[in-house]
């Protein structure tokens, strides 16, 4: 879609401006249509594309400034261009600009441009369609404009109208490989039956399992297995992410552009002064009941929320550093605590959970060093998930996962860059499971946490999620609860299931 921009903006000075400037004003004006504001400009980008001060006047100590532009030198952009030449020309008057009011702005989209497409913000105030497009009239500060906030608007709009138009992930998803066929074992759910069997119980919240003796052998049996077959062959060492990931995390990696409807949100009390708290738990010992209104009152906004994504808080650890050439690639994983994702009316079984636990396995190197662990992984999991648990399942490519959680769709452009979501089959409804990932990155999150490499070449990571709910989901409904149907390397590491509850 092609984009207009329309700006009305004061330039404040620090004393009225005198009638003898506005010769050089007049050629200032000049000067940054016809020279400054075409700089970097494409040759053949036509007049109407380019930014220009198409009015101005003088009102006390106000210089009042008309602009408008196309996608270059954006009329934002064009003003505090033309805000650093013409400080110098008041100047020779004794007058300084001190500060820029902004009176009017609007953003004109040419094009298909769906309703729903535009973003309820509250800096629009105005949304106006017609055969041609849409106009946006908006209410915006001088720091938003310094900010870039016009050019983001613009950009969401894009991807917005991307998505509608693209629709789902399922859209995008490419068949890579497919396991031999596998003999069912079993046809049922195997939540239900772990639940029959006392080996689960639902958790206090929603979402979330208490997971008995027997569950955790299997976790462990799978467990031994990653690090056996995959962590120490890839020689990946262990770390410790933190668990609570702060706003700005999200913001440079990305997941605040779309992570909200998903994250568990942690806020702090406003004080720990137990005088402020008495009363709440006052009523807390006369009515057995948590007053969560005042609770609400009495604590600061959300400063983050709980571990979604694994692996973004690892990222400070390295931020703004250089990585010296001889210690790449680096294979880092953590497995030291729960992930949390509010997953609406999407929760079914322990597949679909709030509360899950996982093994992350990060990387970071070159772009070919990056491109060869994601492979060798590949590899890896290919020989576990065939030869030692014996499944079918099956690999494609598809949307890459930290474009589906900033709300974009499609596939990368660099065919290096993207997602493999490994499939397992589930006889007793014959659907298919993901239960692994492996996730090539490219340069985002390096960029976004300002990491780069001595060598001078460019910073790519990647990333594999191996969730122990959903391996265990694909395996029991597959194999099933007899442990003679079982492959005998994970029947040996799980061992006799452990009964040590017994219930009158």
């Amino acid at each position: 879609m092609y984009v207009r921009f329309s700006l009305n903006a004061d330039l404040l000075t620090s004393g009225d401006i005198p009638g003898e400037a506005a010769a050089a004003i007049e050629q200032a004006v000049q000067e940054a249509n016809e020279t400054s504001f075409r700089r970097g400009v494409p040759k053949e980008a036509q007049p109407d594309d380019i930014g220009r001060i198409t009015g101005w006047s003088v009102e006390g100590n106000a210089l009042r400034l008309s602009i408008a532009s196309g996608p270059y030198t954006r009329a934002h952009d064009a003003l505090f261009r033309f805000r650093k030449s013409i400080a110098s020309v008041l100047g020779r008057h004794r007058i300084g600009v001190r500060g820029i009011e902004v009176t009017g702005f609007t953003i004109r989209l040419e094009g298909s441009v769906e309703p729903a497409a535009i973003p309820r913000l509250p800096m629009i105030q105005e949304t106006a369609f017609d055969e041609n497009g849409v106009l946006l009239s908006l209410t915006l500060n001088a720091a938003d404009l310094e900010n870039k906030v016009p050019d983001r608007l613009v950009r969401l709009i894009e991807e917005k109208a991307e998505a509608m138009a693209y629709g789902g992930k399922a859209e995008h998803w490419e068949l890579i490989y497919e396991s031999p066929r596998q003999p069912p074992r079993f046809d049922r759910d195997p939540t239900e039956e772990m639940v029959k069997k006392g080996w689960i119980k639902h958790g206090a919240a929603r979402g979330q399992w208490i997971y008995g003796p027997q569950a955790v052998q299997l976790f462990r049996a799978f467990e031994t297995i990653v690090l056996e077959e995959i962590i120490r062959p890839l020689g990946f060492s262990e770390m410790v992410f933190p668990k609570l990931v702060p706003w700005e995390v999200w913001k440079r990696s990305g997941h605040a552009k779309g992570v909200y409807p998903e994250i568990y949100y942690v806020c702090t009390p406003k004080t720990r002064d137990p005088a402020y708290w008495e009363d709440v738990a006052d009523y807390f010992k006369v009515t057995g009941e948590v007053p969560v209104e005042m609770i609400r009152d009495r604590i600061d906004g959300p400063i983050g929320g709980m571990c979604y994504a694994q692996c973004p808080p690892f990222w400070p650890f390295v931020q703004g550093e250089t990585l010296a050439t001889d210690c790449l690639p680096i294979h880092v994983f953590d497995r030291s605590g729960t992930s949390h994702r509010y997953e609406s009316g999407g929760i079914h079984g322990i597949e679909r959970v709030d509360e899950f636990h996982r093994i992350e396995v990060l990387w970071l190197g070159t772009a070919e060093q990056t491109v060869d662990t994601a492979d060798r992984l590949h590899a890896a999991y290919t020989r576990v998930f065939d030869d030692l648990l014996e499944l079918e399942w099956r690999c494609a490519r598809v949307t890459p996962w930290f474009m589906a959680q900033e709300g974009l769709v499609g596939v990368s452009e660099n065919e290096q860059i993207g997602t493999r979501d490994y499939e397992a089959v589930l006889p007793y409804s014959g659907g298919w499971l993901e239960f692994q990932n492996v996730s090539v990155n490219g340069n985002k999150y390096p960029k976004g946490f300002n990491v780069k490499i001595q060598s001078g070449a460019d910073c790519w990571s990647g990333c594999s999620g191996i969730g122990l709910e959903r391996w265990t989901a694909a395996f029991l409904a597959q194999k099933g609860f007899d442990m003679a149907d079982w492959p005998d390397r994970v029947a040996e590491l799980v061992g006799e299931p452990k009964e040590i509850f017994r219930f009158l």
